[in-house]
């Protein structure tokens, strides 16, 4: 049987910490939950936490000071739960080691399959390890082109050939843009024609609909204009 991991909420709003922990539990998870980021520090010393679920806003003790103080002594993964959509402070908590960034108000389905995705990429001998995988995965999206699957967040996205394959091309481009005209000559192996942009069009219209239902949040394939597409 597989050993129950163990997870630490820290937000100071207790009514939002008690529901996180009670929606991580629901999934199966012993939860610890703080109000206070020094509280947290403080059980983190001599307890081994699994993940950390740590809002950003509190008094005293931020967020990111308290990921910075975790990140000394500990690899822990962390993922930061939060009201601050700005994306310099999204550059900062990933810059100070944070491994995910949920903003609030956020779908409890999302929250769980997040916690669940970082657990299986930090444990030892996941599909990020395995020897002769060709597995590409940027910002919660993955592809495994052995075993012909794609998810976000681990939750399965069920994907039509080309999709899947348009996906692993801008995956492949590393946060680049792929021009469009390229994308369709690698996914549908035909040169480029006058009507090429519109299929690549729809395809990444379906994409972007099938991602969504996931994690609406945010775009993860954005349009770069006058150019084509990339995996922002």
């Amino acid at each position: 049987m597989a050993e129950t991991k163990l997870i630490a909420v820290c937000d100071d709003e207790a009514a939002i910490a008690d529901l996180v922990a009670q929606l991580l539990a629901q999934g199966g998870f012993e939860v610890r939950t703080f109000y206070a980021g020094a509280d947290l520090l403080a059980a983190a010393a001599h307890e081994a936490f699994d993940l950390v679920v740590l809002d950003i806003m509190m008094p005293g003790m931020d967020g990111f000071a308290c990921c910075r103080e975790l990140r000394r002594t500990s690899s822990v993964p962390i993922i930061f739960l939060t009201a601050k959509d700005e994306e310099i402070d999204k550059v900062v908590g990933f810059e100070l080691g944070a491994d995910d960034y949920v903003v609030k108000p956020f779908k409890p389905r999302e929250l769980v399959a997040r916690v669940r995705a970082r657990l299986r990429r930090s444990a030892p001998g996941d599909a990020a390890g395995r020897a002769g995988t060709q597995l590409l995965e940027a910002r919660g999206v993955a592809v495994d082109e052995e075993a012909y699957a794609a998810t976000l967040h681990g939750e399965p996205l069920a994907l039509t050939p080309k999709e899947f394959a348009i996906l692993a091309c801008l995956l492949r481009a590393a946060g680049r843009p792929v021009a469009s005209r390229d994308l369709f000559e690698a996914v549908w192996g035909e040169e480029a024609n006058a009507q090429s942009n519109n299929t690549v069009m729809v395809h990444i219209r379906h994409l972007r609909k099938k991602l969504a239902a996931i994690d609406s949040s945010q775009e993860f394939v954005e349009t770069v204009w006058g150019v084509g597409y990339k995996l922002g």
